[in-house]
């Protein structure tokens, strides 16, 4: 069979990496005879390097690379893709949330005549405040964005070479890989797993990380954090016409009862958070036409052990 290619990038996994290296090994054997996995280690403080330098000893299908810092999740998975040889491409995290034991399916979608497989979490175990934050950002994204981001999807998936090509065309510095993989096209089909906890160690995706995660998603495939502005200006506008024509008439017809000041107060106020929100808004997308324009590299790698 063609050629196939793991990528997995690992963060402070030094308790995971065993497990992971025997689950994927021994998982991947079963139906591929030519594989290689690309281990990305994104700036790991723990001994996890020291674990993928011994693997790769006793294993030279299990390949590594070692990033100079913590460049994000998104910029690990982008540099281990760069690197990928397979005729098929496979992303999977590295905390074995994701199992490795699906690829097989994915594999057998694709022949019959996919070109990309991604998975659809039916099922989480994660805490109730995720699940919940989850659902309600990948419903908002769906509602907004230009294209077809399947709700519950992540990174976990299996492309065909000619779609991981276009991909790597992409070189944008906010990066959500899952946006880009539905942009380019092609036939793709998404293939519903229960998602498990992870195997040991802590959870690396903070509530902060999530947040930036999600913000790349919606401002960089959605218009509607901008057209937010404008809705809201003629909503503003119309609250305030309908507001001066009963200010009006209720002065002609009652010209002894005072104005409020409490109802300017309010105005006031409501009008500059309006005003900062739009603020900060457009100063999101400057901020990320800065971060192109600077072009610096999405990561640096220090070691590549192949």
């Amino acid at each position: 069979m063609p050629k196939l290619s793991i990528v997995i990038p690992v963060f402070n996994e030094f308790l995971v990496i065993p497990t992971l290296y025997k689950r994927c090994i021994e998982a991947t054997e079963k139906w591929c005879d030519d594989f290689e996995i690309i281990v990305v280690n994104d700036g790991s403080t723990d001994d996890t390097q020291s674990l993928l330098d011994k693997y790769h000893g006793q294993d030279r299908r299990w390949k590594t690379i070692s990033l100079s810092r913590n460049f994000g999740h998104q910029a690990a998975f982008f540099a281990g893709l760069n690197y990928a040889t397979g005729d098929y491409i496979a992303m999977i995290d590295g905390d074995l949330q994701d199992p490795p034991e699906l690829l097989e399916n994915f594999y057998l979608k694709l022949n019959e005549g996919y070109d990309v497989v991604y998975g659809i979490r039916r099922t989480r175990k994660e805490s109730i405040v995720k699940r919940i934050f989850y659902s309600a950002y990948y419903k908002i994204l769906s509602s907004f964005s230009e294209i077809d981001i399947p709700v519950d999807s992540g990174d976990f998936s299996m492309l065909r070479r000619d779609v991981l090509d276009h991909i790597l065309k992409m070189q944008e510095h906010s990066l959500f890989i899952r946006g880009l993989r539905s942009w380019v096209g092609f036939r793709q089909y998404g293939y519903e797993y229960a998602r498990d906890s992870r195997v040991a160690g802590e959870v690396k995706y903070t509530i902060k990380k999530l947040f930036q995660l999600a913000y790349n998603g919606l401002f960089s495939f959605s218009e509607f954090p901008i057209k937010l502005l404008t809705n809201l200006g003629i909503i503003i506008m119309t609250i305030s016409i309908c507001y001066s024509i009963y200010a009006l008439v209720s002065k002609i017809m009652y010209p002894d009862i005072p104005q409020g000041f409490t109802t300017l107060a309010i105005s006031i106020f409501m009008l500059s958070g309006v005003q900062l929100i739009s603020i900060g808004i457009v100063g999101e997308y400057v901020v990320r036409i800065y971060n192109e324009t600077r072009n610096r590299p999405l990561f640096i790698i220090v070691k590549k052990d192949f």
